[in-house]
């Protein structure tokens, strides 16, 4: 192993190639680092903090960070799962998560993550928010319950669809998924269930109407391994 192409993360060394991320050269290398707003292909944006790690001493996502020769990470640590579970939390209570009856259940990342992480309680009180869910599509529903506001619904729609049909509006606590139509409905979109957009979704706020519960639950990607044991399937998810 060449050590100028090498860093290291918790103690072992990690290949990369030029211009990877931190996180992107840990997941090739079958290194977990929990994440949600990243997706391969897509320009990381280090929205959710989840990949946050510790290079040299200095807390940075790893999504955005590059990877250089020689730095030292520190990413599987009691410290730093923690404030990822604490994020986790916030996530949880923020929506409205209806696990047990959501189609997305074991094809779920935030509930794959939370599971691996051992998130054992929500810890905070629930906002329980009024969010709507958009049927007007013919093929898909909008559930804005369990958005979690990635923005990779917005980044897909833009960079690989060249559609814009979602669009991040409001700042801080207010800031949602909007849809650009006049009337606001994904129904009035140019969107369709082949558009990469469709796909993206970490959580269960884009579905199709057609085919759910095709594969039971208890048989899904998840369900079989935990998500920190399946980085070659974060790593070939393509755009």
């Amino acid at each position: 192993m060449n050590p100028e192409n090498t860093f290291i993360i918790d103690g072992s060394p990690i290949p990369f190639e030029p211009d990877q991320t931190v996180l992107q050269a840990a997941l090739k290398a079958a290194v977990y680092i929990p994440h949600l707003c990243y997706y391969p292909g897509l320009r990381p944006n280090g929205g959710c903090k989840l990949c946050t790690v510790v290079i040299n001493g200095k807390h940075t996502s790893a999504c955005t960070a590059q990877a250089r020769a020689g730095i030292e990470v520190e990413n599987n640590t009691p410290e730093l799962n923690d404030k990822r579970r604490l994020l986790l939390q916030m996530l949880f209570v923020e929506g409205n998560h209806f696990c047990p009856g959501c189609e997305k259940s074991g094809n779920c990342q935030l509930q794959a993550t939370a599971y691996d992480l051992e998130m054992m309680t929500p810890h905070f009180n629930h906002f329980f928010p009024t969010r709507t869910v958009d049927a007007s599509h013919p093929e898909a529903f909008l559930d804005m319950n369990r958005c979690i506001n990635c923005g990779l619904c917005v980044q897909a729609s833009c960079e690989v669809d060249k559609k814009n049909v979602f669009a991040m509006s409001g700042r801080g606590m207010a800031s949602h998924i909007v849809i650009n139509t006049p009337s606001g409905k994904l129904g009035d979109s140019d969107f369709a269930m082949s558009d990469k957009a469709a796909s993206v979704c970490p959580v269960g706020a884009i579905l199709p109407k057609s085919g759910n519960f095709a594969v039971p639950i208890g048989q899904r990607i998840y369900d079989s391994l935990p998500i920190s044991a399946q980085t070659e399937f974060l790593t070939t998810r393509k755009v």
